[in-house]
C-alpha cells in the first residue's frame, strides 16, 4: 500500500472535510492493518460488516457553528482510543460510505480510499479547541487526571422518580376486560 500523506494542522483537516463530504476518521494501525475491511466487536468477537469510524460530515443540527470546532470534537471524542487499543494505533482519514451501525451505534464504513494520517499535533490542537469551549466537557472516556472526573464512560445520575398516581399494579379494579 502506498505511503499516505499526513495532515499536520486542524485547519488543513477542516478544509479537507469541507471539500469532501464522505470522509471518516478511523483509529487503528492504518489501512494496511484494516485491509480486510471489517472491525470486530470487542465484547463478542463477532466480525462487523465494515470498519468502525466517525464521520467528519457535519450534521444538520450543528447549524452554522464552526466546522473547525465540529472536526476538533470528532477527534477529541475518540482520542482515548489511542491508549486503549494498543501500540501503533493512530487516527487516519478515509473516504468511504456507511454500510450500517455497530454495537455502540458507531458507523460501520467501507473504505473506498485511504486519504491521510492525522498528526499528533492535530489531536493536541483539537484538545485545546474543545477544552476552550466548556470546562465540563471531555472525551467519551473521561480522563481520571482531571479534578472531579472519574475514568470510564459517563453515567447519568437519575433522581428518584415520584410515584405516579393511579391504581397500584395488580389492583383488580384497574384491570381492563
Amino acid at each position: 500500500m502506498p505511503e499516505m500523506p499526513t495532515v499536520d494542522k486542524l485547519d488543513e483537516l477542516t478544509e479537507l472535510a469541507q471539500r469532501c463530504p464522505r470522509l471518516f476518521v478511523r483509529w487503528s494501525r492504518g489501512p494496511s492493518a484494516d485491509v480486510m475491511g471489517a472491525s470486530c466487536d470487542d465484547l463478542t468477537g463477532i466480525p462487523l460488516p465494515g470498519l468502525s469510524a466517525n464521520p467528519l460530515a457535519v450534521e444538520p443540527w450543528w447549524g452554522d457553528r464552526p466546522l473547525r470546532l465540529w472536526i476538533a470534537r470528532r477527534l477529541y471524542d475518540y482520542s482515548h482510543l489511542k491508549g486503549e487499543k494498543g501500540p501503533g494505533v493512530r487516527p487516519w482519514i478515509l473516504e468511504g460510505c456507511q454500510l450500517g451501525r455497530g454495537p455502540d451505534n458507531e458507523p460501520l464504513v467501507r473504505c473506498d480510499r485511504p486519504v491521510a494520517w492525522i498528526a499528533e499535533q492535530v489531536i493536541s490542537e483539537a484538545v485545546r479547541v474543545v477544552e476552550e469551549q466548556n470546562d465540563s466537557w471531555g472525551p467519551l472516556r473521561r480522563p481520571a487526571d482531571k479534578p472531579g472526573r472519574q475514568a470510564g464512560p459517563v453515567t447519568a445520575q437519575v433522581a428518584e422518580t415520584p410515584a405516579i398516581p393511579g391504581p397500584a399494579a395488580g389492583n383488580k379494579d384497574a384491570e381492563r376486560p
